[in-house]
């Protein structure tokens, strides 16, 4: 790989906090290890003697599997840790939890946690890489930038391209890592969903609201429908899911009614036949799957990235 160029920053905690260069930097250092993952030797030394460990207190499948993988990809010591099965339940501090990590020599600590700021509060008092794998409501970055990268993949050049990201923006942190992300690189961004589900401030941040998923659509170059987060809500913000489905859910019939072509994404887990019906899902429009294998890419350039500034 090329002469390493550096981010602007030592820890990835949210999309707000990268520059445009440092975005387009980990596009072109991801588009260099896609092609290391598709060949019959995945694997590069790139992280030999770095100790990278994934902290997850909130459940994850994806998230967590694609950065142990982009990890080992990189030839890392890897270490993983579940707050359900550690001190923590024992009321240990998350900063003393953290601290004794460190003392076994960890250089990188990959972070989910349900508290916003979580990430923030650690990187004024360790001195390890941190990235924010999630943060409650807050940001998702990692997600943001491989959903940019699938879709500048797809239709290149984002600048001037229309999207749309469909459903619970209230209680998603990729929604947020994503108008920020889409934002730095020239995208015209709308959010659709129902009234309660659209958090007030939104339009704040330079995007369109609408709560008309045809003409979205319509609008639209790319849809990226997110799922509806039952366990976030406390209250009902909807009728019901029949109801949500009816309104708001993307079908293959809405589809073939649009005079064009749209790219279709979903940052997964997927309620099928909620927000999205398995036949929009697994359809030609759909680059699901293709975001999955760009997230290991993206993840082992921001790894790549981070741990060349130690």
């Amino acid at each position: 790989m090329a002469t390493v160029q550096q981010l602007s920053t030592k820890h990835v905690l949210g999309i707000k906090y990268l520059s445009e260069a440092d975005i387009r930097l980990i596009f072109e250092t991801a588009g260099s290890f896609k092609e290391v993952i598709n060949r019959p030797i995945k694997k590069v030394p790139s992280l030999r003697d770095v100790t990278v460990a994934n902290l997850f207190f909130e459940n994850s499948t994806r998230t967590r599997i694609s950065f142990e993988l982009a990890e080992k990809r990189l030839s890392a010591d890897v270490v993983n840790f579940s707050a359900s099965s550690s001190s923590v339940k024992k009321g240990e501090t998350l900063l003393d939890t953290v601290n004794n990590i460190l003392a076994m020599k960890v250089d990188m600590v990959v972070m989910r946690h349900p508290a916003p700021g979580a990430h923030h509060f650690l990187a004024q008092h360790i001195d390890a890489n941190i990235i924010n794998a999630g943060d409650g409501t807050h940001e998702h970055p990692t997600q943001a930038l491989l959903d940019a990268f699938s879709m500048q993949e797809k239709v290149g050049d984002l600048a001037g391209k229309k999207v749309v990201i469909f459903g619970d923006i209230l209680h998603s942190r990729v929604a947020l890592s994503n108008i920020f992300c889409l934002n730095k690189l020239g995208a015209q961004v709308r959010v659709c969903g129902p009234p309660t589900l659209i958090p007030k401030y939104i339009g704040d941040l330079g995007v369109e609201v609408s709560h008309d998923v045809w003409d979205s659509l319509k609008w639209c170059d790319i849809a990226n429908v997110l799922r509806i987060q039952l366990e976030r809500q406390d209250i009902k913000y909807f009728p019901s899911l029949r109801e949500y489905t009816q309104y708001f859910g993307l079908n293959k019939t809405l589809l073939d009614s649009l005079d064009k072509p749209i790219v279709i994404m979903h940052p997964g887990p997927i309620n099928r036949g909620v927000e999205i019906s398995s036949d929009v899902a697994d359809s030609g429009h759909s680059i699901i799957l293709q975001q999955v294998e760009n997230g290991v890419a993206v993840r082992m350039a921001v790894l790549y990235l981070l741990a060349a500034m130690r």
